[in-house]
Protein backbone atom coordinates (compact mmCIF):
# COMPACT_ATOMS: atom_id res chain seq x y z
CA UNK A 1 0.00 0.00 0.00
CA UNK A 2 1.26 3.83 -0.72
CA UNK A 3 1.64 5.41 2.20
CA UNK A 4 1.32 9.83 2.63
CA UNK A 5 3.08 11.79 4.48
CA UNK A 6 2.26 14.98 4.94
CA UNK A 7 5.20 17.22 6.17
CA UNK A 8 5.57 20.99 6.64
CA UNK A 9 6.06 23.22 3.03
CA UNK A 10 9.76 23.87 4.06
CA UNK A 11 11.02 20.76 4.79
CA UNK A 12 12.60 21.97 7.88
CA UNK A 13 10.80 19.46 10.44
CA UNK A 14 13.33 17.41 11.99
CA UNK A 15 10.09 14.88 13.17
CA UNK A 16 9.01 15.30 9.77
CA UNK A 17 12.61 14.22 8.75
CA UNK A 18 12.55 11.66 10.77
CA UNK A 19 9.75 10.23 9.85
CA UNK A 20 10.72 10.38 6.11
CA UNK A 21 13.74 8.79 6.99
CA UNK A 22 12.27 5.84 8.86
CA UNK A 23 10.10 5.07 5.57
CA UNK A 24 12.98 5.34 3.05
CA UNK A 25 15.39 3.13 5.39
CA UNK A 26 12.24 0.50 5.37
CA UNK A 27 12.20 1.29 1.72
CA UNK A 28 8.45 1.15 1.87
CA UNK A 29 6.26 2.78 -0.66
CA UNK A 30 5.41 6.42 -0.20
CA UNK A 31 4.32 10.08 -1.45
CA UNK A 32 4.87 13.27 -0.06
CA UNK A 33 2.36 16.12 0.71
CA UNK A 34 3.22 19.64 2.01
CA UNK A 35 1.29 21.26 4.92
CA UNK A 36 1.81 25.17 4.95
CA UNK A 37 2.56 25.63 8.78
CA UNK A 38 3.37 29.82 8.14
CA UNK A 39 0.06 29.82 7.02
CA UNK A 40 -1.70 27.98 9.39
CA UNK A 41 -2.59 25.35 6.93
CA UNK A 42 -2.61 22.76 10.15
CA UNK A 43 -5.78 24.23 11.41
CA UNK A 44 -7.66 24.25 8.55
CA UNK A 45 -10.40 21.50 8.36
CA UNK A 46 -8.98 19.17 5.24
CA UNK A 47 -5.47 18.89 7.67
CA UNK A 48 -6.93 19.02 11.23
CA UNK A 49 -10.04 16.86 11.00
CA UNK A 50 -8.06 13.97 9.52
CA UNK A 51 -4.71 14.27 11.75
CA UNK A 52 -5.80 13.78 15.65
CA UNK A 53 -3.39 16.50 17.19
CA UNK A 54 -3.18 18.53 13.73
CA UNK A 55 0.47 19.07 13.19
CA UNK A 56 3.02 17.68 11.09
CA UNK A 57 4.51 14.48 10.76
CA UNK A 58 1.04 13.17 9.49
CA UNK A 59 1.49 9.46 7.78
CA UNK A 60 -1.74 8.47 6.20
CA UNK A 61 -1.99 4.35 5.44
CA UNK A 62 -5.54 3.77 3.69
CA UNK A 63 -8.29 5.23 6.32
CA UNK A 64 -5.83 5.24 8.85
CA UNK A 65 -3.96 8.20 10.06
CA UNK A 66 -1.20 8.95 12.64
CA UNK A 67 0.17 11.85 13.95
CA UNK A 68 3.23 12.13 16.43
CA UNK A 69 6.93 11.16 15.00
CA UNK A 70 8.15 8.27 17.42
CA UNK A 71 4.95 6.62 17.62
CA UNK A 72 4.96 6.48 13.38
CA UNK A 73 8.53 5.08 13.62
CA UNK A 74 7.48 2.76 15.95
CA UNK A 75 4.27 1.81 14.40
CA UNK A 76 6.62 1.28 10.90
CA UNK A 77 8.67 -0.95 12.54
CA UNK A 78 5.80 -3.17 14.21
CA UNK A 79 4.39 -3.23 10.91
CA UNK A 80 7.82 -4.22 8.74
CA UNK A 81 9.62 -6.05 11.05
CA UNK A 82 13.33 -7.60 10.29
CA UNK A 83 14.57 -9.65 8.95
CA UNK A 84 12.67 -8.75 5.74
CA UNK A 85 13.21 -4.75 6.53
CA UNK A 86 16.00 -2.44 8.01
CA UNK A 87 15.24 -2.35 11.96
CA UNK A 88 14.38 1.34 12.93
CA UNK A 89 15.03 0.30 16.84
CA UNK A 90 17.55 -1.73 18.14
CA UNK A 91 16.87 -5.44 18.32
CA UNK A 92 18.51 -5.64 22.24
CA UNK A 93 15.49 -4.60 24.42
CA UNK A 94 17.13 -2.66 26.34
CA UNK A 95 18.73 -0.99 23.78
CA UNK A 96 15.74 -0.84 22.06
CA UNK A 97 14.75 1.37 25.33
CA UNK A 98 17.69 3.46 25.47
CA UNK A 99 17.00 4.62 22.08
CA UNK A 100 13.21 5.60 22.65
CA UNK A 101 14.32 7.26 25.93
CA UNK A 102 16.43 9.25 23.19
CA UNK A 103 13.88 9.80 20.98
CA UNK A 104 11.85 11.34 23.81
CA UNK A 105 14.16 13.38 25.33
CA UNK A 106 15.16 15.44 22.18
CA UNK A 107 11.59 15.95 21.37
CA UNK A 108 10.58 17.01 25.23
CA UNK A 109 13.42 19.29 26.60
CA UNK A 110 16.18 21.56 25.31
CA UNK A 111 13.57 24.06 24.03
CA UNK A 112 15.93 27.28 24.51
CA UNK A 113 18.31 25.06 21.63
CA UNK A 114 15.30 24.64 19.65
CA UNK A 115 14.11 27.76 19.73
CA UNK A 116 17.79 30.01 19.24
CA UNK A 117 18.82 27.16 16.74
CA UNK A 118 15.67 26.49 14.76
CA UNK A 119 16.05 24.00 11.95
CA UNK A 120 16.06 27.04 9.22
CA UNK A 121 19.60 27.92 10.67
CA UNK A 122 20.86 24.51 9.71
CA UNK A 123 19.23 23.76 6.51
CA UNK A 124 19.48 27.34 4.72
CA UNK A 125 21.60 29.15 7.05
CA UNK A 126 19.09 31.59 8.62
CA UNK A 127 21.22 33.93 10.63
CA UNK A 128 21.57 33.59 14.77
CA UNK A 129 22.31 35.32 17.41
CA UNK A 130 24.89 33.76 20.23
CA UNK A 131 23.25 31.32 22.12
CA UNK A 132 21.19 33.61 25.88
CA UNK A 133 22.51 32.12 28.57
CA UNK A 134 19.38 29.73 29.12
CA UNK A 135 20.30 28.17 25.27
CA UNK A 136 24.05 27.82 26.40
CA UNK A 137 23.08 25.76 29.35
CA UNK A 138 20.56 23.57 27.25
CA UNK A 139 23.26 23.36 25.05
CA UNK A 140 25.55 22.04 27.63
CA UNK A 141 23.23 19.40 28.93
CA UNK A 142 23.00 18.39 25.33
CA UNK A 143 26.79 17.69 24.69
CA UNK A 144 27.23 15.97 27.94
CA UNK A 145 24.42 13.81 27.24
CA UNK A 146 25.60 13.23 23.46
CA UNK A 147 29.01 12.73 25.12
CA UNK A 148 28.42 9.84 27.56
CA UNK A 149 26.27 8.38 24.28
CA UNK A 150 28.46 8.73 21.34
CA UNK A 151 31.63 6.52 21.52
CA UNK A 152 32.75 7.07 17.45
CA UNK A 153 31.63 8.28 14.52
CA UNK A 154 29.44 6.20 13.58
CA UNK A 155 26.17 4.39 15.67
CA UNK A 156 25.02 4.72 18.75
CA UNK A 157 24.23 0.97 19.30
CA UNK A 158 26.29 -0.77 17.22
CA UNK A 159 24.20 -0.57 13.70
CA UNK A 160 22.48 2.10 12.38
CA UNK A 161 19.21 3.45 14.22
CA UNK A 162 16.54 6.37 13.58
CA UNK A 163 17.90 7.39 16.94
CA UNK A 164 20.79 8.22 15.42
CA UNK A 165 18.93 10.34 12.89
CA UNK A 166 17.45 12.34 15.66
CA UNK A 167 20.25 13.17 18.12
CA UNK A 168 22.59 14.20 14.88
CA UNK A 169 19.82 16.56 13.72
CA UNK A 170 19.70 18.21 17.27
CA UNK A 171 22.95 18.11 17.33
CA UNK A 172 23.58 19.86 14.13
CA UNK A 173 21.57 22.90 15.67
CA UNK A 174 25.22 23.41 16.91
CA UNK A 175 27.42 22.00 14.85
CA UNK A 176 26.06 23.97 11.53
CA UNK A 177 25.77 27.12 13.61
CA UNK A 178 29.43 27.59 14.71
CA UNK A 179 28.91 26.43 18.33
CA UNK A 180 31.51 25.01 20.69
CA UNK A 181 30.83 21.38 20.36
CA UNK A 182 33.85 18.21 20.93
CA UNK A 183 35.06 16.94 17.43
CA UNK A 184 33.56 13.30 18.05
CA UNK A 185 30.13 14.56 18.33
CA UNK A 186 31.34 16.88 14.94
CA UNK A 187 32.01 13.93 13.44
CA UNK A 188 29.00 11.89 14.24
CA UNK A 189 27.20 14.53 12.64
CA UNK A 190 29.03 14.48 9.53
CA UNK A 191 28.60 10.59 9.42
CA UNK A 192 24.82 10.85 10.12
CA UNK A 193 24.20 13.74 7.48
CA UNK A 194 25.52 11.44 4.64
CA UNK A 195 23.39 8.63 4.80
CA UNK A 196 21.51 8.30 1.94
CA UNK A 197 18.20 8.95 3.15
CA UNK A 198 18.75 11.85 4.93
CA UNK A 199 20.17 12.99 1.66
CA UNK A 200 17.42 12.44 -0.03
CA UNK A 201 14.90 14.51 2.82
CA UNK A 202 17.97 17.52 1.74
CA UNK A 203 17.32 17.39 -1.65
CA UNK A 204 13.54 18.14 -1.20
CA UNK A 205 14.84 21.97 0.43
CA UNK A 206 12.71 24.86 -0.85
CA UNK A 207 14.39 27.99 0.68
CA UNK A 208 11.50 30.45 2.26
Amino acid sequence: MLFELYADSLFTSPYALSVFVALTEKGLPFSVKTVDLGSGEQRQAAFADRALTARVPALVEGDFVLTESSAITEYLDESFPPPEYIALYPQDRRQRALARQLQAWVRSDLVPVRVERDTETVFFKKPCAPLSETAQAAAAKLVHVAERLVQGPQHLFGDWSIADTDLAIMLSRLVRNGDAVPAKLRDYVDFQWQRPSVQAWLARHQPG
